[in-house]
């Protein structure tokens, strides 16, 4: 069973994703174990309190240091009471970028993975140099919190655990694998609106449909993300991007 753990101050966010789709059938067939901690348990006092203003003044408020490491060394030890580890991550802007290669990565660790997941104008940075093994971040953007990016995380690296996907062969032929995005792909009607079906995926050839295959997924590519390939797309696929 692969699990997941999200520290978060909302923990209801995450509950009706993590049960819907091919997420809620794997957590079902007990595929996987995804599980939310609400930080406010851990708060300070009577009122819970999690947060702070900032030292030196500035906008917002900063998660204090004391619950989030109240929570981690509560999960902590529940986990190594029962023969586990546990790794923890912090989902931040200043992160390494989550790929697909971090997700496979992720989805071979044996340790469960708690996602710690931020609010307010961020962590008080003593959570970030002792609470955490591993920093991630969704992108070069800012979210109101962690809880979207944690979402991201936990499905591109569940989709990978065997027996969550149906079909285990769609992981074969997708964007990313092989370092380029997937070739575009056709259903019925073979006539759209004018729009047509290419004529090699209906002739039957597969040795043809695989090379035409190919050709699209790295011509694609290099017109979209030359940064995979550490080529610059050539002239004439910029004509035919711009539709020249």
């Amino acid at each position: 069973m692969k699990r997941f753990e999200v520290l978060t101050l909302f923990p209801q966010l995450l509950e009706p994703f993590t049960k819907e789709g091919l997420l809620g059938r794997a957590r079902a067939a007990g595929l996987l174990s995804i599980d939310t901690v609400d930080l406010r348990d851990f708060g300070l006092g009577r009122h819970r309190i999690v947060d702070d203003v900032p030292y030196g003044g500035g906008a917002g408020m900063v998660l204090r240091p004391e619950p989030v490491f109240a929570a981690v060394a509560a999960r902590e030890a529940a986990h190594r009471a029962e023969g586990r580890g546990l790794r923890r991550i912090l989902l931040s802007p200043q992160g390494r970028p989550f790929t697909q290669d971090l997700a496979r990565e992720l989805a071979a660790r044996e340790e469960v993975l708690l996602l710690l997941c931020g609010r307010y104008e961020g962590f008080d940075e003593r959570i970030r140099e002792a609470a955490v093994d591993d920093e991630i971040s969704g992108g070069d953007f800012v979210c109101l919190g962690g809880e979207a990016v944690a979402m991201i995380v936990i499905e591109a690296t569940a989709r990978l655990v065997p027996g969550v996907l149906g079909n285990p062969h769609s992981m074969d032929e997708e964007s990313f694998t092989g370092g380029v995005l997937e070739y575009p792909q056709y259903t019925r009607p073979p006539e759209f609106e004018g729009m047509t079906v290419p004529d090699v995926l209906l002739s039957g050839d597969h040795g043809k449909i695989a090379r035409w295959r190919s050709e699209q997924a790295l011509r694609r590519t290099q017109q979209r993300r030359p940064d995979l390939t550490g080529n610059s797309p050539p002239a004439s696929l910029h004509k035919v991007e711009k539709g020249a």
